[in-house]
């Protein structure tokens, strides 16, 4: 692991060692056993702790070493600061990280582009046909979410082995894997260490709202990702083209998905106006919250455009639902949706470290 600080890693790095002198933490989440095994914190370091941390606030509310001390510990947001550094040091390109971090402008635009684009695609790509291909042709649709969806995820990948690089990973067990993907479920690292919950919304209240919207939304965001990848496996392994009726699979899984994923994102995005902004990064505030939202865009206007089915809003609500999509997609690797894929590296990586490697 590389020894060079940055300015952000350095006040986080003075942060653990007085955290790691006092101890009192110590049961509130894994980020505070992670950090007591070692006494000098490399980058390295300093990038898997604050990658493991899920900012749920506990630890500040409970220090007696926060301001007017003379320490002056924030925790949360030193690590809050370090994690979106690097996030945007491991995007690849490292640009639109920068960019899509740090401006809900920026995709809020993205999103305007994406349902413009749509708005086109339908009004000159359509065909006659049933469903959704009555407005834009499989083809169609094929050629333009086939790329929005697989070069967001090269990037991820190249990020990803960046990560795994600066925290010193191991070779990937099944049982890191496994273990890393039921504390993901979950939601470990939010229960507040007793279960009762953090303190993201206030330091008085214990609460699982935050846990529960994460949560929420998750399983919202899988369960759309499988309705659409059953829809994939019907069309061309059974030769069984959209629309499908209700008791169908892809609306099986996708009804349920879209509210969850809606109800979790605008959740989340009620709590985040709630929560101190300064116990987190204030530079990425606008970028996060924008990008909640257009998640619950996401999940609300594909309900809509199912309820919609056989009227003349479908058009219009075709294209707000693929734009969004689009959006949502082409702004992964830059967005805050990259936590997902680097807190589960973290949680991966804080296995293997706990078995010694």
């Amino acid at each position: 692991m590389s020894l060079d600080h940055s300015p952000t890693q350095s006040e986080a790095a003075r942060q653990i060692e007085i955290c790691n002198a006092c101890r009192y933490c110590e049961g509130y989440c894994a980020v505070f056993p992670a950090m007591f095994k070692d006494r000098a914190f490399a980058a390295g370091d300093i990038t898997q702790l604050a990658n493991l941390c899920h900012n749920c606030r506990g630890c500040y509310y409970a220090c007696q070493y926060t301001e007017p001390h003379e320490f002056a510990l924030n925790l949360p947001a030193v690590l809050a600061g370090a994690r979106s550094e690097s996030w945007q040091r491991f995007a690849w390109p490292s640009r639109p990280s920068r960019l899509f971090q740090r401006s809900g402008v920026a995709l809020g635009g993205a999103l305007v582009v994406g349902v413009a684009a749509l708005f086109w695609a339908v009004s000159t790509l359509g065909e006659t046909g049933t469903g959704f291909y009555a407005y834009l042709s499989h083809a169609a649709m094929i050629a333009i979410f086939g790329p929005a969806f697989l070069a967001p995820l090269l990037a991820v990948w190249v990020g990803l082995r960046r990560y795994w690089t600066e925290v010193g990973g191991a070779r990937v067990r099944w049982t890191d894997l496994t273990e890393a993907t039921l504390n993901a479920g979950r939601m470990r690292n939010l229960d507040g260490g007793q279960g009762q919950g953090c303190n993201f919304e206030t330091g008085d209240r214990f609460t699982n709202a935050r846990r529960y919207g994460h949560q929420a939304t998750m399983f919202g965001f899988l369960l759309c990702f499988a309705s659409t990848a059953s829809g994939t496996m019907l069309h061309y392994l059974f030769d069984s083209p959209a629309p499908y009726s209700l008791f169908n699979l892809p609306k099986l899984l996708g009804i349920p998905g879209g509210v969850l994923l809606a109800g979790g994102a605008f959740a989340l995005a009620f709590l985040k106006t709630r929560a101190d902004p300064a116990l987190g990064d204030t530079r990425v505030w606008g970028g996060e919250m924008a990008f909640t939202l257009i998640l619950g865009l996401t999940g609300l206007s594909g309900l809509l455009l199912y309820l919609a089915t056989g009227t003349g809003a479908v058009p219009v609500l075709l294209a707000i639902h693929l734009g969004s999509v689009l959006a949502f997609f082409l702004t992964v690797p830059y967005s805050k949706m990259a936590h997902g894929f680097y807190r589960f590296a973290a949680l991966v990586r804080d296995a293997q470290i706990r078995r010694g490697e």
